[in-house]
């Protein structure tokens, strides 16, 4: 595998999933095959389960680890081609790229959307930016438009939770005082279409994700209706697709409560607004996973690492 970008890179979720969990009972096995590797980390947004996860990883399986935070230390990248360097960019990422594929033998990137031009935040000029030019291998910690090792943990966690042949699993959008990019959802819905199991996304009319993602998924918009005889409910924000960015929706009315979920488990990939987007008596419950998902970050991205590891030897 040269590079993991997306939750479709995947090429059998099951078998994915039943190894990541084989490396949960002993993390160290395979400590040797990263003896003498280099992993580097570059940040151009914050982060916490992604960046001590993946560098948790990296060290199970024997890898150095360098960090690089582009907001405060990094020079700022330009990306265009035939550009005049003459306003605030200093590097171009065909140097840049070129450059840190000389000191690291796999790099893994987290750079946000804007959400401002959605033509930009699509085209994932950071991530592509770094596949077309790098000579190693590229991992996504989260770009504009997916977050591939949230929702392989969450396919972990799934798996380590179900109980039935076909469980119901509820995508639900949920208030946030701030606009959020659709990276965790379309992820989610990704991860969902290569399950066997009844799948619906619930919120307002009118944040719809990309139908070129979510294509023949099920949208309730009545979240109590999308919500009975659910297994487990996802709850996660998104700004608006169609008017990019927007929020015009903050109704609290679509707030996580312990009367809504019924008997269903919780999941979310956090941070999460407390009494926002879940209420207290939710995330307080032995009903939520979320914690369990946040360990799961960690195997996740050992499985990734491993597989691209396994493809250099």
């Amino acid at each position: 595998m040269k590079n993991y970008l997306s939750i479709t890179d995947i090429d059998s979720l099951p078998k994915w999933v039943k190894e990541a969990r084989s490396l949960k009972i002993n993390p160290v096995a395979h400590k040797g095959l990263g003896t003498n590797k280099t992993i580097g980390l570059l940040f151009f947004n914050n982060s916490l389960r992604t960046r001590l996860s993946t560098q948790k990883a990296a060290m199970n399986l024997g890898m150095e680890v360098m960090v690089m935070n582009f907001g405060n230390e990094g020079w700022a990248l330009e990306y265009g081609d035939g550009t005049i360097m003459d306003q605030g960019t200093s590097e171009h990422i065909k140097e840049a790229a070129q450059v840190i594929s000389q000191y690291c033998d796999i790099i893994a990137i987290r750079a946000f959307a804007s959400l401002t031009d959605k033509a930009k935040d699509e085209s994932e000029e950071v991530l592509n930016g770094f596949k077309k030019y790098s000579t190693v291998p590229i991992v996504n910690m989260e770009s504009s438009t997916g977050h591939p090792l949230q929702a392989l943990a969450d396919a972990i966690t799934l798996a380590e939770h179900n109980t039935k042949d076909r469980p119901k699993v509820v995508l639900s959008w949920a208030p946030h005082p701030k606009a959020l990019p659709h990276a965790v959802a379309n992820s989610f819905v990704q991860m969902m279409q290569l399950q066997d199991a009844e799948f619906v996304i619930t919120h307002p009319e009118g944040y719809e994700l990309d139908p070129n993602i979510t294509k023949d998924a099920s949208i309730e918009y009545d979240q109590k209706k999308a919500f009975e005889n659910a297994d487990f409910v996802y709850a996660k924000n998104w700004s608006n697709y169609s008017n990019y960015g927007m929020v015009l929706n903050q109704d609290p009315d679509w707030m996580i409560t312990k009367d809504k979920l019924g008997g269903a488990k919780f999941m979310h990939c956090l941070p999460v607004r407390r009494n926002v987007i879940v209420e207290d008596s939710v995330l307080d419950s032995q009903q939520s996973l979320v914690i369990e998902e946040a360990n799961n970050r960690t195997y996740a991205a050992q499985l990734v690492l491993k597989k691209i590891l396994e493809d250099l030897e």
